[in-house]
This record gives structure tokens, sequence and C-alpha cells, in this order.
């Protein structure tokens, strides 16, 4: 054992730590490098659906640069609101990979929210046409808000779209966008469809909800960030894209409900960063997102390592 006190990072003190959702996706091209040369190790994300909506997944991922452990442990609940509640919650363990000794509790949601936006915008710095100026959004929810962040951090936006079932979020989306300066509007499903350059789907993961969205309304370089298990988009339309890359093969193959067809899956991101996925001439683009150990991996090293160096965090015992 030693006196090296145990880190807990808040959701508030990992959003005050002050990275830059391009940095996460640094890391995250880094992270998965290291995976294709068996530095980086993943399990398959594991999943539950026990009823009412609820939705509980967990990750596990060992680096042997970092020599880290990080697990992960969310659940999504969509009941909360109603409760004053966020409807993500869960925590994460950093652990050392040598002695399994504990390091540092963070919260789950902010790293959660910004490693799947920096996934997205990985995929995307192949992906999606590099003057994309707008951007479209069906679901206004924290995914929403995260994408809009990484999107305007990497691409010369001047407008946004912003499509959701619930008023009062996507208000909030459309002025965190003009706050950006700029042009943000609410617009119908088919409308952020046909005129947007990247368009973020984030509905809630309910496969009770019927499928409403048609890709081949899509502008023939657009780029989709498909973050809800492809819940809201008609089946039959899919074949529009001319590449579909998943986070994971593995775990996509292995999944009890796949997200989309397998023939219609062109790689994973591995593949993509590794430069073994040539993407479509012609014809919108896509990245669906089912959950990955290496985001949470990434995300949580690099905060950790900014905390070390900074001294944030509230210490909460030793080890």
């Amino acid at each position: 054992m030693t006196d090296k006190p145990i880190r807990y990072l808040s959701d508030e003190t990992l959003d005050g730590l002050g990275i830059a959702p391009r940095e996460i996706a640094d890391a995250i091209e880094a992270a998965l490098r290291g995976k294709a040369a068996g530095r980086l190790h993943v399990t398959p994300k594991s999943s539950l659906l026990p009823g009412e909506g609820r939705y509980m997944m967990s990750t596990l991922a060992v680096g042997n640069d970092e020599d880290l452990t990080v697990l992960k442990t969310v659940a999504v609940c969509p009941d909360n609101p109603a409760k004053g509640l966020p409807a993500i919650n869960g925590a994460i363990l950093v652990l050392d990979a040598r002695t399994g000794l504990l390091l540092a509790v963070m919260g789950a949601n902010w790293i959660t929210a910004h490693r799947t936006a920096a996934l997205s915008a990985v995929a995307a710095r192949r992906l999606a046409d590099p003057d994309s100026a707008t951007l479209a959004f069906v679901g206004c929810g924290v995914q929403a808000h995260s994408h809009l962040a990484a999107v305007a951090d990497a691409y010369p936006l001047r407008r946004v779209l912003a499509c959701g079932r619930g008023e009062a979020n996507r208000e909030a989306l459309l002025d965190a966008a003009r706050q950006r300066g700029l042009d943000a509007q609410a617009a119908t499903p088919d409308e952020a469809l046909t005129e947007a350059d990247i368009v973020v789907t984030s509905v809630t993961l309910d496969y009770t909800i019927a499928p409403f969205l048609d890709a081949r309304l899509l502008k023939p370089n657009a780029f989709a960030a498909i973050t809800d298990l492809c819940i809201p988009w008609t089946q039959d339309s899919l074949s529009a894209f001319s590449t579909v890359v998943v986070d994971d093969l593995v775990q996509e193959r292995t999944a009890e409900r796949p997200m989309l067809p397998a023939d219609l899956v062109s790689g994973d991101l591995t593949g993509l960063v590794g430069g073994e996925i040539e993407p479509g001439p012609t014809g919108p683009r896509a990245f669906a997102f089912r959950g990955i150990a290496l985001g949470d991996y990434a995300a949580a090293a690099l905060a950790l390592a900014r905390a070390e160096a900074t001294g944030a965090g509230t210490p909460i015992g030793t080890r």
C-alpha cells in the first residue's frame, strides 16, 4: 500500500479541467492505434434492458502504455428528469493496471457525453466534408450539446437545425448554438436530413419508437453520426449510405440485436484510423455508435493525467 491519495473527480470537476473536444479525439485516435498494436485491450460493452425504458451498460479496458484499467457503469433512466435528476448517471473507476490499486473515482456523465462526440469526430475527420457548414440534430439532449461543441471545434459551421420532441431541450440547444454566433432554428426531421452537411441523431434508446428517418434524403456528401443504435432510421433506407463505420466490429457482430445489416458495415474505427477502409466516392457516409470501452478509457486517462498535473479533484482516502 502507499499513502498516495485516491482522487475523486466529479462531473463538474471534469468539466472544469478545460479539455477541448479535439484533445479527446486525439486521445481516442492514439488509443485506436494502441489497440491495433495490441497495447490496449477492451471487452465488448455489456448492456441490459431491465424494463421501464431503463438501459444499463458497462465497459472495461486495460492499457499497457498508461498502465491503467478503466471500468465504467452507466444507467439511462428516462423517468429521472421528472424527478429533477439527469437521465444518465454512472461512475468510472480507474485502477493501476500493474497492481490493481484504485487511483481515481470519476463521474461518468461528462466523459460519456464527450467521448461519444469525440468518437464521432474521429470518424468525421475521414468521412465528413471538411467544409461542412450546416449541422442538424434529431434529438436535443446531452449528446446534442457535446456534439455541437465537437463539430463547432472542427468545422466552419454557420447554421444549426434542431428537431426534438421536447421543446425545452430543443430551445436550450438552439440557444447554445446562437451563443456560438450560429444561425439556429427548429426543423422537421425531413428538413434536418435534406439540408444538413452533418447530422447527429440521438433519440431515446427505445425500440418501440417507429423509425422515421430516411437516409435517402441526405445530401450526397453528408455525414451522419448515429448515436442511438439506428433506432430512428428506416432499415430499408440505410443502403443509401456509401460507407458505414461502426465503433467496433467484434462488439457489433456479437450483439444480441445488431444496429444494422452486416452487409452494410464497411468496417470499424480501428480500421478507419488505420487506413484499411476506403470511403465510398459518392453517397452519404455514416458512423453508427453502440458504445466502446476504448472511448471511455481514452477520455478517463486524459482526464486523470490533467487532474494530476493541475492538482484537481478531491482526496477520498489512500491506497
